[in-house]
């Protein structure tokens, strides 16, 4: 039976009712179909594509044409889960006006429900514009990849107690510009379920620990797609690297053999006909 669409509020009751949420990366249609037959709740876009899909080092260097061309191919894969893009970088940051232009290109032209970006109170405003232009706005604190730099690298905040402070102010500060869900990325799991029940909107954690509304993790790393390295908060769940390589080597091996196409993946003509051309 089809599943009815996903919608913001049936993410809040969710939540209400304790009901945990499911979310996972795609960058493309297959995947998209994939994860929506499968019944997860909401599909993002990350800009994680860059590295897992594209080879970037890291999230940074994405753009927005490439963040549209994912995002363009995920929605036409998916018929009822929400799908939420990533906003990549510098994209909000300059000024509310050009983050609002950039959030309605993922609404308008790629078919996308919602957008996220990260950052704390300091992109409070930002948020507010946007769901101010009707652009429903999922933030995202901890560690924030697009910054990491300045994170001093891909490491746990919010370890001591001024980093908690900032980041229980960060959450508070987002739900009130109206951001209609959170994602929690590398933060101490008993923070994330202090902040997770003092607010009203939905958590999603990655890295966070398991009292968090929802969880996310990034596609390729559930099936075992991204050999460069595994993230100790993820979970492979099957490794589908070595299964594709050994198909690929067979095929390989096939074509050089003389074995493939076989009798059963050629087409015939008439020798009359085929007499004629001679």
């Amino acid at each position: 039976m089809n599943r009815k669409k996903v919608t913001i509020a049936e993410l809040q009751e969710k939540k209400q009712k304790k009901q945990k949420i499911t979310m996972l990366t795609a960058y493309d249609y297959p995947t998209a179909r994939i994860l929506d037959q499968a019944g997860i709740d909401t599909v993002l876009v990350g800009d994680s594509g860059g590295m897992v899909a594209l080879g970037y080092e890291s999230t940074v260097p994405v753009t927005m044409e490439e963040m549209l061309f994912m995002s363009k191919a995920v929605a036409r894969g998916i018929k009822s889960a929400f799908v939420i893009a990533d906003m990549p970088f510098m994209s909000y940051q300059a000024s509310d006006e050009k983050a609002v232009e950039n959030a309605a290109r993922f609404i308008k032209e790629a078919g996308c429900d919602a957008v996220k970006l990260e950052g704390g109170s300091e992109f409070a405003s930002t948020v507010r514009a946007i769901v101010r232009a009707g652009i429903p706005v999922c933030a995202h604190i901890g560690l924030t990849p697009q910054t990491a730099t300045m994170l001093s690298g891909f490491k746990v905040q919010g370890k001591d107690a001024e980093g908690a402070r900032r980041l229980i102010q960060a959450a508070k500060d987002l739900e009130e510009a109206g951001a209609f869900m959170i994602v929690f990325e590398c933060i101490p799991h008993s923070l994330a379920a202090k902040i997770t029940e003092a607010l009203k909107i939905p958590t999603i954690g990655i890295g966070a620990g398991k009292d968090c509304d929802g969880q996310v993790l990034v596609y390729h790393d559930t099936v075992g797609l991204f050999e460069r390295f595994i993230p100790k908060f993820a979970k492979q769940y099957i490794q589908l690297t070595p299964i594709i390589r050994d198909a690929v080597t067979q095929y390989k091996t096939e074509v050089e053999a003389g074995t493939f196409p076989g009798p059963e993946h050629v087409f015939t003509m008439n020798q009359e006909e085929l007499d004629k051309l001679y």
